[in-house]
């Protein structure tokens, strides 16, 4: 892209972050907590992310999402036209499988995406390593591992990633980890409308949402939509991150919300949009209900729920912003005997007790805000005093959730502080099934 269009991209994006009162992107923490000094933006931007975002014909920023019980879908991007194509196979260098998808691009005032390659592959087999290589590239070979086709299963849980010191910290600490899947409750890169860090990002990731399943949904820093410029929120994180939402037993119609079946159907999936209508009468909560009512809890020994805004927030920062989607489906997911709702946007950590009304409630979920990945923001460190009674454990520090649904009535919840770059565990509660309850199920 020439210089003067690179100009103009940089003015108009500085207007617009003006208008819509963006943060500086700049990382600024202070803590009460002894950890070392903060780590600022990191700087992955390639000499070419102006023009095409990818070198020429090398496959980068791969990430893998599951499609129902057996298949998997691959997104890579390329620079230049190549096939969308991914070859597959259970033994390193032998691909006896392939598979072909569509090719995408979008455009942003100025800013011309990659070629976005889209494959679903399968039949799979559960719990196998597959080998892979994406565009018939022979100088690169990725591999993943399937999730399991029932219990245990565990998931990784986390929010508000961005691209900082702190983001590769968690980054790491997540890679060490041992897990089928990773579920995470909305802002992904922190673009803010510069759309190369849509690229930076997608390369930061690349080493762990290749070789696991991601699976996300929008939060604010999701929304780019610059009035009479740019008219669609979610342009970039569609055309990137593209979810099963037209797949299974309830498709949704909208990438913003839909869910999915894990472990043989023992754990249910629900992720939200917190930033599309989710009033009474909506698209959205017709098709919520919906899912709903599909649940058979003999079945499925737990279900889960994610939104971006947290519903239950002792912290100051972003106080009620999940009120109204609350007040929208509460009755819906406590009905439904949701066993947790994990949320982020606020950028820190806190887990409530079973809770509905705003009240503390045997029946109701338990609420976890896990918005600490990593973002250039900081941390949320002033909480409401005295603490509320439905309030089990907060703490304004970075790190990363861990689930693991252990068996059919019970399932580990952990928090993992990474302040000091060491594997922390600071917070753990089990965490056990409505459907087990007779008390919940009169």
């Amino acid at each position: 892209m020439a210089t003067a269009n690179n100009v103009a991209l940089a003015l108009l994006l500085l207007v617009a972050a003006s208008v819509l009162s963006l943060p500086p992107a700049s990382l600024a923490v202070t803590s009460p907590y002894v950890r070392p000094k903060p780590r600022a933006t990191l700087s992955l931007l390639k000499d070419d992310d102006d023009d095409d975002d990818a070198d020429g014909q090398t496959p980068e920023q791969v990430h893998i999402s599951a499609v129902g019980s057996d298949k998997m879908r691959v997104t890579w991007i390329t620079g230049d036209d190549t096939p969308a194509t991914v070859e597959y196979g259970t033994t390193s260098g032998q691909y006896p499988f392939s598979a072909t998808g569509s090719t995408d691009t979008y455009s942003y005032i100025l800013y011309h995406s990659g070629k976005i390659h889209d494959v679903v592959i399968g039949p799979l087999e559960p719990s196998i390593t597959y080998y892979y290589r994406c565009s018939n590239d022979t100088s690169r070979e990725l591999s993943f591992r399937t999730p399991p086709a029932s219990l245990p299963f565990k998931f990784v849980v986390a929010g508000d990633f961005g691209q900082t010191g702190w983001t590769e910290s968690t980054l790491r600490h997540i890679g060490a980890a041992d897990y089928d899947m990773l579920l995470l409750p909305g802002d992904l890169s922190y673009a803010d409308l510069y759309q190369p860090r849509w690229d930076s990002y997608g390369r930061l990731v690349e080493p762990l949402a290749s070789a696991r399943p991601w699976m996300v949904t929008q939060g604010n820093h999701e929304i780019e939509k610059i009035p009479l410029v740019e008219p669609h929120s979610f342009k970039a994180y569609n055309a990137r991150w593209r979810m099963p939402y037209d797949a299974g037993a309830s498709p949704s119609g909208s990438n913003l919300y839909y869910s999915f079946d894990v472990a043989g159907g023992a754990v249910h999936v629900i992720m939200l949009g917190s930033y599309t209508d989710y009033a009474a009468g909506s698209g959205q909560h017709r098709w919520l209900r919906g899912d709903l009512a599909r649940i058979d809890r003999r079945r499925t020994a737990f279900v889960v729920a994610l939104v971006h805004a947290p519903w239950y927030n002792s912290n100051e920062a972003h106080q009620g912003e999940g009120d109204a989607m609350r007040a929208a489906m509460e009755a819906l997911l406590y009905g439904a005997r949701v066993d947790a709702v994990f949320a982020g946007h606020v950028h820190a950590y806190e887990r409530f007790a079973r809770v509905y009304g705003g009240k503390e409630d045997p029946c109701g979920p338990v609420h976890v805000t896990i918005g600490d990945g990593g973002n250039r923001e900081g941390l949320a460190e002033k909480y409401i005093d005295p603490q509320p009674a439905t309030s089990a454990f907060r703490e304004a520090s970075f790190g990363h959730g861990r689930l693991e649904v252990v068996n059919a009535t019970h399932a580990l919840w952990t928090w993992h502080r990474n302040d000091d770059d060491e594997a922390v565990v600071a917070d753990q509660a089990w965490i056990t099934s409505l459907a087990s309850n007779p008390a919940c199920n009169k």
